[in-house]
């Protein structure tokens, strides 16, 4: 017993206690509205379960890697990279879309109990061989043969999930790749050239190769009010902005028989105007202080990274998460469009809940290593 005791205090010295409370509280959050969902009879009790066994998966699994040292993980890619890959080609082949309203989004593969998107398991498989080979690079990222193979590494697995025609997905990996390749001492005279490059081929992709649909999204998002009938692409942002408004200073209450606004998706993209709504401005406060006690976490462990790998491994989630923060909080203020971008830790779905404490696994990994060494706060 007492080896037992001693094994659980070296284990938790070492384990970033603070990021993992975080998670749990964001986590308990999300559990609350779901269980407010299902109090209303808006979700049925799997939807609740599902997501309960997922966070107590993703913890387990954020635990167990925290005890196996990145640069080991990162060494791994012919394991992870080929299986998460393979797993995203095989929803083209035998895919199911989840959500009656977009009955072409076949990115998920059906396990009988539930679904999983395999698009957010090569989130991380990505971040990790991308640490690697710039790690590999070093200082002569700049050289163009570096720089140019670097972007066909990023390329790869981006190009697969527009053809999945997942753009809000694509987008997060188009973040993460830039926020890496920053980190890893990216010029200023190419970062001005991306820029530029990105301004010019702007207005082609809009006239030329954006989908109409994405368009209408861009252009309800501004105006929700003037689309709500035809295709009826505003009507899911018109009714978030006035659910989320609607809770004012304290909210309406989770399980008070009060009539509340109904949102599509409100579980799961809209996580955040149902939380304006059922505990006011307070819950929304409370959550994005925890989202950002969180992201400054993660990018605290990157600082005290002893390699480059951890620092680049810390920055990769970090721009993963704080990437789908903003857009999602800016679907719900009409800021952006609706790309089916969740919000980590808040919105329902086993894989989003199950991957997101896998990527903070890999944080505490660093943090782990770092810990026998020096102290992070």
């Amino acid at each position: 017993m007492k080896g037992i005791l001693r094994h659980v205090g070296s284990f938790l010295k070492t384990l970033d206690v603070i990021t993992v409370l975080i998670c749990l509280a964001c986590s308990g959050i999300s559990m609350a509205c779901l269980l407010s969902f299902y109090y209303y009879g808006q979700r049925t009790a799997k939807v609740v379960i599902v997501q309960a066994v997922a966070i107590v998966l993703g913890l387990i699994v954020a635990l167990f890697l925290s005890n196996i040292d990145y640069n080991v993980m990162t060494r791994l890619w012919k394991l992870h990279a080929p299986l998460a890959v393979g797993l995203v080609l095989l929803t083209f082949v035998i895919g199911v879309a989840p959500n009656p309203s977009a009955p072409t989004d076949k990115a998920w593969l059906d396990l009988g109990i539930t679904t999983f998107q395999p698009s957010e398991l090569l989130k991380l498989s990505f971040i990790l061989t991308f640490s690697l080979h710039l790690s590999h690079v070093g200082s002569e990222i700049n050289r163009l043969k570096n720089f140019l193979l670097l972007c066909l590494h990023a390329l790869a697995p981006f190009a697969l999930i527009v053809i999945q025609s997942d753009f809000g997905t694509a987008m997060v990996f188009l973040m993460i790749f830039v926020v890496m390749m920053f980190t890893a001492g990216l010029s200023w005279r190419l970062i001005a050239v991306g820029i530029v490059a990105a301004a010019a081929v702007a207005p082609i992709a809009w006239m030329y190769l954006l989908p109409d649909f994405l368009k209408s999204r861009f252009l309800a998002a501004q105006n929700p009010e003037l689309y709500l009938t035809g295709d009826g692409k505003g009507w899911q942002q018109y009714l978030g902005r006035i659910a989320l408004g609607s809770g004012q200073l304290s909210g309406r209450g989770l399980f008070k028989q009060d009539s509340l606004y109904y949102v599509p998706e409100a579980h799961n993209d809209f996580i955040f105007s149902y939380i304006g709504q059922t505990m006011g401005f307070i819950g929304c406060l409370a959550a994005l202080l925890l989202l950002t006690a969180l992201c400054v976490k993660i990018l605290l462990t990157a600082r005290a990274a002893k390699d480059a790998e951890g620092t680049l491994i810390c920055c990769g989630v970090f721009a993963m998460l704080f990437f789908q923060i903003v857009v999602n909080i800016g679907m719900v203020l009409c800021i952006f469009p609706v790309v089916g971008v969740t919000l980590p830790f808040l919105s329902a779905g086993g894989t989003s809940a199950v991957v997101n404490y896998m990527a903070i696994g890999l944080v505490l990994s660093v943090y782990r290593k770092n810990k026998k060494t020096t102290t992070v706060f």
